[in-house]
């Protein structure tokens, strides 16, 4: 039986202006391996509602589950909660229980809650809250879209919080051989090998060191046995 699949959607300017590195997704997809659910698709997005809509909607058809990162917090390009309202056709609004965990935490450090943090209660109509430990402020699910804060260790915080409620498939196996070869010297034995172990991933990783080509070869399935035995293989044929 095929592994549960997810999609993820990076939302924000800063990523595609290159002022912000991305490091939600590299977590992410590591973790759904671990969890036995495979990460098909990611989309990077503009703090564009608009655009919001419409990736979301495509990839919550696509796949199974949905992750979101970034556009939750407290200023004004913060839009992702009505932009997911948008898209599931409900009403977004300060919710009681949202608010309650920031007035216990604003009350414990000695902020306000002001207008602009209550922002961050404001959560889509039929939505469970996802725990925030780190800074309180919840993420939420919807269906089978999970939306989490952008900020590394936050988004970490709700990533371990969501997924032990998950139903996960076999956690993927993997190995990883380097070749000091040329890809156009491996492709043929690489292909002979593809065809002889269709039921695991082989991927094949270049890079150039000191003046030589070479590629890391990465074996990766379901069924360590057969992912050793192509490893095996593979010593042979190259």
């Amino acid at each position: 039986m095929p592994n549960p699949t997810a999609a993820m959607l990076v939302i924000g300017d800063e990523i595609l202006s290159g002022r912000t590195r991305d490091a939600n997704m590299h977590h992410l997809a590591g973790q759904l391996a671990l969890r036995g659910i495979t990460l098909s698709e990611v989309r990077i997005v503009s703090d564009d509602h608009e655009a919001i809509v419409a990736a979301l909607n495509a990839l919550r058809a696509a796949w199974d589950h949905v992750f979101t990162s970034g556009g939750i917090g407290p200023t004004h390009d913060d839009i992702t909660a009505d932009a997911i309202g948008a898209a599931f056709g409900v009403l977004v609004d300060i919710r009681d229980d949202a608010r309650a965990l920031l007035a216990a935490h604003y009350e414990r450090t000695g902020g306000e809650l002001n207008a602009a943090r209550l922002r961050m209660a404001r959560i889509p109509e039929g939505a469970t809250l996802i725990e925030n430990p780190v800074s309180t402020a919840p993420g939420f699910t919807i269906g089978n879209v999970h939306v989490m804060a952008g900020v590394p260790a936050v988004f970490q915080a709700m990533v371990a919080s969501v997924l032990p409620t998950l139903t996960g498939g076999a956690p993927l196996v993997s190995t990883s051989t380097r070749i000091d070869r040329g890809e156009g010297d491996i492709a043929g034995p690489l292909a002979a090998l593809a065809a002889e172990y269709p039921d695991v991933a082989i991927g094949s990783y270049p890079f150039q060191k000191d003046g030589k080509f070479g590629a890391n070869i990465v074996i990766r399935g379901q069924d360590g046995a057969q992912v050793a035995a192509a490893t095996d293989r593979l010593s042979e044929l190259l």
